[in-house]
């Protein structure tokens, strides 16, 4: 592969490198993620890592720029004054990357894609406010018309609400919400995501995709904004490992990392003092799944065992090292309009061994050996460690640690194929629906097995409520089932965002979605050509 054979020595940020005995052209921006991505379909993509390159190559009605949405495909709109229909406007020069117009047609189709059942869209729920959208998914009705999104004409989208929500605008700027190209999803199957199928209507086109290599974006010069793009090739990297992915930025071979466990943990200390090393608090929590279908852990008092014996001012202090907050709730305190969470379980071994007698397994005795999933990280497995040696203190159980491969880890996630996994989960938009609203019944970020209809009734209850301070008492009633009496989850800490970014490299700040499109980004001074 090619990263493999790449210098280590220190290199002029803009030249040619050396790869497989040949010369190509450093791209204008080198990006490390830190895995390969699962897939480019907006429809499908759900890891950060995916929807970095799904963003890149498709764009919605409304775009995030510094972590707010702003027009894109639809240069205006109105709103009803009922704030339940909304008519999107498209601008005349949005086309897709082939110079076929996007219309508002594009948009009903691939919605209405994405909420097919047989699409299988983890994200379905973030088009759930259109009318009759949740039914459609669910199979209880079958005519897509149906569902509160029309084409009035090429130009002119109407969306009718299901009730009037704040974050509407928001969500037009989530990936799922982009449109796909028809032709070619239809012409090509499975395999329209391929580079050399793949028609996008994006500021980047796909040049190259070799897996577990790296990925090459073309500045697309159909793009409605292309003046605007000043990156005109960008190559990401998916290096997994801390050192390696370090050790590229610091030899000039990369210009910029974004993922948290992409810190190598011994250089944590130094690596603060460095001017290229930045932080910043995002709207995202780092937590750990429970598979509440196994039958161990079915009992909710088992579950708050496990939570109440995590302490979490360990791990972030010893491990983490960045300055997080520890969470005792999955929404970070303070989203949306000032919404204050309701305290969960804290570290309270006596509690915890209390919980797990009255469960029928005093000391841990006769509770089978489980296993915790991870990601192949150094902090990962550093987390792992110290959450295994808890259980084993305070519970007396045997975890043992099962570490797997990105897509793997999402792929057992899905199945539920394990017994408690490390997750994380950073806000779509900033409200506290966008972490609450994915452990209803049958959404598919849910990935723990819990079903609860109190739980579902207070999340609609919660939309259907125009009133905020109303709204967030009845968000904190949800959360307060969620996280302190059924515990499918265990929060841990919330996260702070990190870049390793050359100090002329702009357009990458800290938001509070940790959104960083590539076409926003820039060289100050450019450098010569």
């Amino acid at each position: 592969m090619i990263r493999a054979l790449r210098t280590t020595l220190a290199l002029p940020l803009f030249l040619l490198l050396s790869a497989c005995g040949g010369s190509r052209e450093r791209a204008d921006l080198v990006f490390v993620n830190s895995a390969e991505i699962e897939t480019p379909d907006p429809a499908k993509a759900t890891d950060q890592v995916s929807m970095r390159i799904s963003e890149s190559l498709f764009e919605g009605l409304c775009r995030n720029t510094g972590g707010k949405a702003e027009p894109a495909v639809a240069e205006r709109w109105e709103v009803s004054e009922d704030k339940k229909r909304y008519v999107f406007h498209l601008r005349k020069d949005a086309v897709w990357s082939n110079g076929d117009p996007v219309t508002a047609h594009d948009f009903v189709w691939s919605w209405q894609r994405a909420l097919d059942p047989k699409t299988a869209s983890d994200y379905a729920p973030q088009l759930y406010p259109l009318v009759n959208a949740k039914a459609f998914n669910e199979g209880k009705v079958t005519d897509p018309s149906q569902i509160g999104v029309k084409a009035l004409d090429d130009r002119t989208l109407e969306c009718v609400l299901e009730n009037p929500i704040p974050y509407w605008i928001d969500l037009c700027a989530f990936l799922t919400l982009s449109p796909v190209h028809r032709p070619t999803v239809e012409k090509h199957g499975d395999s329209w995501i391929k580079a050399r199928n793949i028609i996008g209507n994006g500021p980047y086109v796909m040049g190259e995709w070799l897996i577990d290599d790296k990925i090459r974006l073309i500045k697309s010069h159909n793009y409605w904004d292309r003046d605007n793009v000043k990156m005109r090739t960008v190559e990401v990297l998916p290096i997994s490992e801390a050192n390696t992915a370090l050790n590229y930025f610091l030899t000039g071979q990369a210009d910029l990392l974004m993922d948290k466990g992409m810190v190598p943990l011994s250089l944590v200390p130094k690596l603060k003092k460095e001017d290229y090393f930045h932080t910043g608090p995002f709207l995202g929590t780092w937590f750990i799944r429970m598979n509440t279908k196994k039958p161990h852990f079915q009992d909710p008092r088992v579950r708050l065992a496990f939570a109440y014996a995590v302490d979490r001012k360990r791990i972030v202090e010893k491990i983490t090292q960045l300055g997080e907050q520890t969470a005792f709730s999955l929404t970070p305190p303070g989203t949306g309009q000032n919404y204050q969470p309701p305290p969960g379980p804290e570290y309270n071994p006596e509690k915890a061994r209390a919980l797990m007698a009255e469960a029928g397994y005093p000391g841990g005795r006769g509770f089978p050996r489980v296993e915790y999933l991870h990601l192949p990280l150094p902090i990962e497995r550093n987390i792992a460690v110290e959450l295994q040696s808890m259980w084993q203190q305070t519970l007396g159980v045997t975890v043992n640690l099962d570490k797997k491969e990105q897509k793997i880890w999402l792929s057992a996630m899905r199945e539920l194929s394990y017994d408690m996994c490390r997750s994380s989960w950073v806000g779509d938009y900033n409200d506290p629906n966008t972490f609450l609203e994915m452990f209803t019944i049958g959404n598919g970020n849910n990935r723990t097995g819990w079903e609860s209809p109190a739980y579902d009734g207070f999340i609609a209850a919660a939309a259907a409520e125009g009133d905020t301070a109303k709204r967030h008492e009845i968000f904190s009633n949800a959360e307060k089932l969620l996280i302190s009496e059924q515990a499918p989850i265990i929060p841990v800490y919330h996260y702070v965002g990190v870049q390793f970014r050359r100090a002329n490299l702009k357009g990458v700040k800290a938001n509070l979605i940790d959104n960083h499109p590539f076409r926003a980004m820039y060289w100050d001074p450019a450098p010569a050509r």
